[in-house]
């Protein structure tokens, strides 16, 4: 069975850091891009960060100098450490599959391009 499992969320103070652990299982993730993507209550899905299947990565301007994306792919997972966090960082955060283009050596943070989602994880920035 396939499945993505996103974990590390919580409640952080403003200033504060995270890490999100997204780990595959049934599936190995060193052919896909993976990315992830932040849904904030009442606005649109936002992508976030991609890593390519040879670790080129690519950030929206709103996380840059701030998240960083990486890949283990003998432990099958994908992380996103988040520094500095803020309160607009406030959401639920989902990792995703490009498996369209498996092998291909590109990323993008558009949403479209992930056809595999896990079920998120809730960050919450708040003093």
């Amino acid at each position: 069975q396939l499945q993505f499992v996103e974990s590390g969320g919580g409640l952080v103070q403003p200033g504060g850091s995270l890490r999100l652990s997204c780990a595959a299982s049934g599936f190995s993730l060193n052919y896909y891009a993976i990315g992830w993507f932040r849904q904030a209550p009442g606005k649109e899905t936002e992508g976030l960060s991609c890593v390519s299947i040879t670790g080129d990565t690519y950030y929206a301007d709103s996380v840059k100098g701030r998240f960083t994306i990486s890949r283990d792919n003998a432990k099958n997972t994908v992380y996103l450490q988040m520094n500095n966090l803020k309160p607009e960082d406030t959401g639920r955060y989902f990792c995703a599959a490009d498996r369209r283009r498996a092998d291909q050596a590109i990323c993008a943070i558009r949403s479209a391009w992930y056809d595999y989602w896990g079920q998120g994880t809730q960050v919450t920035v708040s003093s």
